[in-house]
């Protein structure tokens, strides 16, 4: 999976049990992949598609997983006959060279929102490098929707530390990072209160852009306290295969394990039937994350302005101004003492010194830093994991 951090096994498993999840991937695998075909896993996990694709008829299997959750799905696949059809790739897919393409890529790398760690650069790679002309890409489409929410509970507890009820002290500072923080949210009809709009439409056989800047508007449909946005998608998989984290999805036909993403506003807003909000929403992918920024306006129904304010997950990290100064275009930076036995142990990988040895000169160079011998070669072996080009 493409991401900041690794799933657990027992994370593949709830994605496994997941039962309109499942029925929809695996109907739109089903359809695409003819006798013969060459299927393409990104993000295999435990490798269930990729033996899906097996057992639907595909000749060759490429599942692609940077994680080392891939040793369990070689072991699936060895007991589920199909070790001879899949060649399991530990790799980010941007990074894998193929001796053929694909007919068929699926991937699921998204989180509340398709707007998720290198999810798109990661597809828009795929699609350019892998997919053989004509091929089928699943999902084929997502699109974003997003409605104002009541959610009191959930609102006083992400705020209400920082409120300074509970020591009698000023904690507004604390409370303006948690207000341009987002977190996973599950909504019921009752969080409503607008109809969800849809915004953001990737269509994956042609998006070049992992960005995405939009307007959403909404009247309010019932009277309630307003405390933000939850936004979720709308997920086509296939022509007439489609499944949406949206609460008024009826439950049967809604996923358990896509969580909506919730945009808190900076306080709590009494809104009327007929009242419109206007939310600019900004997403530019930065590294592995993304900078969130939603600008927020608020009008009667007359359009007379109620309240509008501007956030963003930028103004949601407590940035001090040592680590500003460190990160501007014009510091000079050196290296610290991790910085130099990094140094070191690439130099030593780049000569081709086995590990164990590169190990012994660290132990040895920086004494007072692996006091074990054992503590050096897990410096050494991590560093080994992330850059090496080795197998």
């Amino acid at each position: 999976m493409a991401g900041p951090s690794a799933y657990s096994v027992a994370d593949y498993g709830a994605m496994i049990v997941d039962p309109v999840r499942m029925d929809r991937y695996v109907r739109a695998l089903e359809r695409a992949v003819r006798p013969g075909a060459v299927v393409v896993d990104i993000g295999t996990g435990t490798g269930i598609f990729a033996l899906l694709a097996c057992r639907f008829g595909a000749r060759r299997v490429y599942a692609i997983e940077p994680e080392d959750v891939i040793q369990v799905a070689g072991e699936i696949a060895a007991a589920n006959g199909c070790a001879d059809r899949i060649e399991f790739i530990q790799a980010m897919s941007t990074s894998v060279a193929l001796p053929e393409r694909a007919d068929v890529i699926i991937s699921d790398l998204t989180g509340a929102l398709p707007w998720f760690s290198q999810h798109l650069p990661s597809v828009i790679d795929a699609r350019r490098r892998l997919l053989a002309p004509g091929g089928v890409l699943i999902p084929q489409r997502d699109t974003a929707w997003a409605a104002i929410v009541t959610v009191g509970e959930l609102y006083r507890r992400w705020t209400g530390p920082w409120n300074g009820a509970a020591a009698d002290l000023d904690m507004a500072a604390a409370r303006r990072i948690i207000v341009n923080t987002t977190t996973s949210v599950h909504l019921a009809g009752e969080n409503l209160l607008t109809e969800p709009q849809h915004w953001g439409v990737i269509d994956y056989g042609t998006v070049e852009e992992a960005n995405v800047r939009d307007r959403i508007t909404w009247t309010v449909t019932q009277r309630g306290t307003g405390h933000g946005f939850a936004a979720g998608f709308d997920r086509t998989l296939a022509e007439g295969i489609w499944m949406s984290n949206a609460p008024s999805t009826a439950d049967a036909d809604r996923p358990t394990i896509y969580p909506t993403l919730f945009f808190p506003w900076p306080s709590a807003e009494e809104l009327e039937v007929g009242d419109r909000i206007t939310v600019h929403v900004d997403a530019t992918l930065m590294r592995d994350d993304y900078i969130w920024t939603w600008r927020t306006h608020i009008a009667d129904e007359n359009g007379n302005n109620k309240t509008a304010f501007t956030q963003s997950t930028f103004f949601g990290l407590p940035l001090s101004p040592r680590t500003l100064r460190r990160r501007a275009a014009s510091a000079v930076p050196s290296l610290n003492e991790d910085g130099r036995i990094a140094r070191a142990v690439l130099e030593a990988m780049n000569e081709g010194v086995p590990l164990g040895e590169i190990a012994r000169r660290i132990e040895t160079g920086f004494a007072d830093r692996f006091p074990r011998p054992s503590d050096a070669l897990t410096f050494v072996v991590e560093l080994s994991r992330r850059y090496s080009a080795g197998t």
